[in-house]
C-alpha cells in the first residue's frame, strides 16, 4: 500500500499553476506575513486560502493517475469533499476533522506552532488568526461532509492512535 501526502505536494504544485490557474495562489503569493497573517480576519483568510478554495485539485488527481495500479492512501487537508466525493468510490473515504485543540497540540508538538506567527511584526495576533482560520476550516469540512452523507472521525487531543485507527477502519466498513 502507498501513501500520497497531499501537504508534500504542495510547493511543486504551487510551483506548476501560472496566476491564471491559481488567482488566489497568486495573490496570496504577493502578501508580505503581515498582510497574510495580521491584517485580514480569520475569515478572510478562509474565504481567500487557495488550497481551501481547491485551487490545484487537479494536479493532485494527475499525481494519483501517475502512480502504479494498487491501493493508495491519501491524505492532507487539499482533499476537499465536494472535490473528492465524485471521485472516490462509495465508502472508501474518511474525513478527519480535528478540534482546536488537537490541532493546536499538533503544531506545538512538531515544533511549527510558532513557525509562521514569529515571522510577523504581532505573532500573537498572526498565530491567533491562523488557528482560528483553521477552525473555521474544520467547521466548514463539517458541513460538507454532513451534507455529503460522507463519513467523518472527530480528532481530540484525548485520542489515541490505535482509538483513531479503530475509528477510521469502523467509519470505512
Amino acid at each position: 500500500m502507498r501513501l500520497y501526502s497531499t501537504d508534500e505536494a504542495m510547493s511543486r504544485h504551487a510551483d506548476r499553476m501560472c496566476p491564471a490557474q491559481a488567482p488566489l495562489l497568486a495573490a496570496f503569493r504577493t502578501m508580505d506575513m503581515d498582510q497574510r497573517w495580521c491584517q485580514r480576519s480569520p475569515e478572510q483568510m478562509l474565504e481567500t486560502f487557495h488550497w481551501f478554495a481547491g485551487e490545484g485539485f487537479g494536479l493532485i488527481v494527475e499525481d494519483l493517475l501517475a502512480l502504479p495500479r494498487e491501493p493508495v492512501i491519501v491524505e492532507g487537508f487539499r482533499l476537499l469533499p465536494r472535490l473528492v466525493a465524485p471521485l472516490s468510490a462509495a465508502g472508501r473515504s474518511v474525513w478527519l476533522l480535528a478540534t482546536p485543540e488537537f490541532r493546536r497540540k499538533a503544531f506545538a508538538t512538531r515544533g511549527s506552532l510558532w513557525q509562521i506567527a514569529n515571522r510577523t511584526s504581532n505573532p500573537e495576533l498572526a498565530l491567533s488568526n491562523l488557528l482560528e482560520r483553521d477552525r473555521l476550516f474544520t467547521n466548514q469540512l463539517t458541513t460538507e461532509v454532513e451534507t455529503r452523507g460522507l463519513r467523518a472521525v472527530e480528532v481530540d487531543v484525548e485520542l489515541t492512535t490505535e482509538e483513531l485507527m479503530t475509528r477510521v477502519r469502523q467509519a470505512l466498513e
